[in-house]
């Protein structure tokens, strides 16, 4: 049977406290699927999808297309009109009760049009979403007013046509960040067991020591540039000096932790660990900084990691030493550095953006300069690769 859009808003779907099962409603020829989800009875009014992993870890996907407004007062998806921003955070703090910690944030959200990755555990919170800028920032006004996150270092960046994400991933996940062997095993609640954070303004001096002394900071010692990031993020930007990482996945990063006949090409095999800066960036800083603490518990002892990561430093320093775009993880894949200036999410519909250098970047394939800095995926869904 077929029913209407506008009878639909009326529709509600009481869920109770049974096995997990399904129910499936027909409309403008698109199925939504509702599973449960929760501990109690839960009712939602508008057609949507909720799924559940299992009663021990929970994971909300959730999508709707209704137009009606939320018990918070934001409207969900009359957004016409409305600039749309993909928002960066993340914090490392101890959360005692991660799943009622999620209920929290569910409550909040599901009146929001909002998609992307929120991941939350023991450790902390991870988040890249996007949304209406009223929606998008109104979550991060809420997450402030908890003491634990009142000092968040929020990026954010303008979403052109709208959505960066498919929809709302809210999870309960084991690592905020994919590492082999998992993260839940590193310090990284102790701020000491992690690399000493430099905001953007001592990076740029210290990456201009390097190139003035040409591979030794100023206190003398020898100094390494590491970026903590994939090859194919270096591809389309990075800062100079810094050596393409012969990484496709940061799950399988390991400089430091291999001999010279394991890894050859490792920027850290043979250093000194006492007398060695090692200056760590990515794009937001969270891979930096769980990647600092595995090697400080290898005994590097001169850690260092750019505050924010690229995005941040972009906003604040602009291109100074930097060539190229700044990949990211949604369907924007790659941004030009004047996406984070100041005024970027104002000025990003009006101003032309100042033309990148793309000199350094080459084909895949045929080794020629290509003329976009950004990724394609295979054609071969057997492949599906990133590629120039």
């Amino acid at each position: 049977m077929r029913v209407s859009p506008a009878a639909m808003l009326s529709v509600s779907l009481t869920i109770p406290l049974l096995p997990l099962a399904s129910t499936k409603t027909r409309s403008s020829d698109q199925s939504f699927l509702f599973k449960q989800y929760a501990l109690n009875y839960q009712s939602f009014s508008r057609p949507g999808r909720l799924v559940s992993e299992n009663t021990s870890r929970r994971r909300w996907t959730f999508s709707c297309k209704c137009r009606n407004r939320g018990r918070n007062n934001h409207s969900k998806f009359d957004d016409e009109g409305e600039d749309f921003i993909a928002v960066n955070f993340y914090r490392f703090v101890s959360i005692g009760d991660p799943e009622a910690e999620i209920e929290k944030h569910f409550s909040f959200l599901k009146d929001l049009n909002i998609r992307g990755r929120i991941y939350l555990n023991e450790q902390g919170i991870n988040a890249q979403y996007s949304g209406p800028s009223k929606d998008a920032l109104a979550y991060v006004e809420w997450l402030k007013e908890d003491d634990r996150f009142s000092d968040l270092l929020v990026q954010i960046s303008p979403a052109i046509n709208g959505h960066a994400f498919p929809k709302l991933k809210l999870q309960n996940k084991p690592s905020l960040v994919q590492y082999e062997g998992g993260i839940s095993h590193l310090p990284l609640l102790d701020p000491p067991m992690r690399a000493q954070p430099l905001e953007p303004s001592e990076w740029k001096r210290k990456l201009n020591d390097l190139t003035d002394d040409d591979g030794a900071s100023s206190s003398g010692r020898s100094c390494i540039l590491l970026d903590v990031r994939n090859g194919y993020e270096w591809d389309v930007g990075h800062f100079h000096g810094a050596p393409r990482p012969e990484v496709d996945c940061f799950r399988n990063t390991s400089f430091g932790l291999s001999d010279e006949k394991e890894a050859p090409s490792d920027p850290l095999i043979n250093v000194d660990k006492e007398k060695t800066d090692i200056l760590m960036y990515c794009t937001g800083g969270i891979r930096c900084d769980v990647y600092s603490a595995v090697l400080r518990q290898r005994g590097f002892k001169n850690l260092y990691t750019l505050k924010g990561g690229v995005s941040h430093y972009l906003k604040e320093e602009g291109t100074a030493e930097w060539v190229g775009n700044l990949f990211v993880f949604d369907s924007r894949l790659s941004l030009p550095p004047a996406t984070y200036g100041n005024n970027a999410v104002d000025e990003a519909r009006e101003t032309p953006l100042t033309p990148v250098d793309t000199s350094f970047a080459r084909c895949y394939i045929c080794d020629s300069q290509i003329q976009e800095l950004r990724h394609r995926n295979c054609a071969n869904l057997d492949c599906n690769r990133l590629f120039l």
